[in-house]
């Protein structure tokens, strides 16, 4: 299976690398190491995790308070969104819109 970063995603994770960098030296690069770990799994794992929002599936990060949601289509995963769980589930259901 084939797997896609969009650019919204891309986005998220270098927001979540220079918030984790900002609390540590090199803790930013061991983030975006675990959640791209987390990314490529789904290589052999999408399509078993939970739907919870519409019909985006989520992946819980195993390291980080983190949530990958994607979608499949055909033999494609898009990831649509890295989101930071702490974050009011309000924001999370209108980011994922």
């Amino acid at each position: 299976m084939r797997v896609e970063v969009l650019d919204q995603a891309t986005e998220d994770l270098i927001e979540g690398f220079w918030f984790y960098e900002a609390q540590g030296s090199g803790l930013g690069s061991y983030f975006l190491t675990n959640l791209y770990a987390d990314i490529e799994s789904l290589r052999i794992y999408a399509g078993i995790h939970p739907k919870r929002y519409k019909q985006y599936y989520r992946l819980l990060s195993h390291r980080f308070p983190f949530a990958v949601f994607y979608k499949i289509l055909e033999d494609t995963v898009f990831i649509h969104a890295v989101l930071d769980c702490r974050r009011n589930p309000a924001w999370l259901r209108e980011r994922l819109k």
